[in-house]
């Protein structure tokens, strides 16, 4: 299993243009943990919501960066 972070705009598009990073996780915690650290840089590059999946499976969708 490998996990990964799809990044999307704020309509749920996927972003992919850019230098963004394409990091793949052994676990869910290092992906959480590994968001929890970049999550403002992302922002910076335009991303405004993340979708967690586990090889092809979303395990949860449109995580807003944005503080609330």
């Amino acid at each position: 299993m490998t996990w990964r972070w799809r990044y999307e705009n704020a309509n749920g598009g996927e972003v992919s243009d850019g230098p963004l990073p394409r990091e793949i996780f052994p676990s869910q915690a290092d992906a959480e943990s590994w968001l929890g650290e970049n999550w403002r840089s992302l922002l910076s590059a335009g991303v405004e919501q993340v979708t967690l999946l586990e090889d092809d499976k979303v395990e949860y969708a449109a995580l807003s960066l944005r503080v609330e």
